[in-house]
């Protein structure tokens, strides 16, 4: 293996709480989490935020039909939308009457938060996008 990139399979990890599998720590990622959420009709994910952590997250979902719960405002999401959630909001999942796939994303919180600053050359938000 080299030490530029790792490579896992998400079906090869442990599901938590029957449909988690956070893969940052099989990644040995130190800056980004992501977890894979497979999410059987009815599921729901327990309230939490990231407030101690700092941690913001992007929700995608993938496939099927689902709410998240942000700060008692339901957000209901279709196959193909992002939510990006603040660290101090409390979230939920909560999963409808069809199967779900999500891709998680946590970091810490950004300092760049305008289109500005992702938008010029050599920012995290655009290298490697640019013919």
């Amino acid at each position: 293996m080299t030490e530029s990139y790792k490579r896992v399979n998400y079906t090869d990890i442990e599901p938590v709480s029957g449909a988690m599998r956070p893969l940052t720590d099989s990644l040995d990622s130190q800056q980004v989490g992501v977890s894979i959420a497979r999410c059987e009709p009815g599921w729901r994910s327990k309230p939490h935020d990231h407030a101690a952590d700092d941690h913001e997250e992007i929700y995608v979902l993938l496939e099927g039909e689902a709410t998240v719960v942000i700060d008692d405002e339901s957000v209901e999401l279709e196959t193909g939308d992002a939510v990006w959630i603040s660290p101090t909001a409390t979230r939920q999942i909560r999963n409808g009457d069809v199967e779900s796939a999500f891709v998680l994303v946590s970091a810490p919180a950004s300092q760049c938060r305008t289109a500005t600053c992702a938008d010029e050359p050599g920012s995290w938000a655009t290298n490697g996008f640019i013919g």
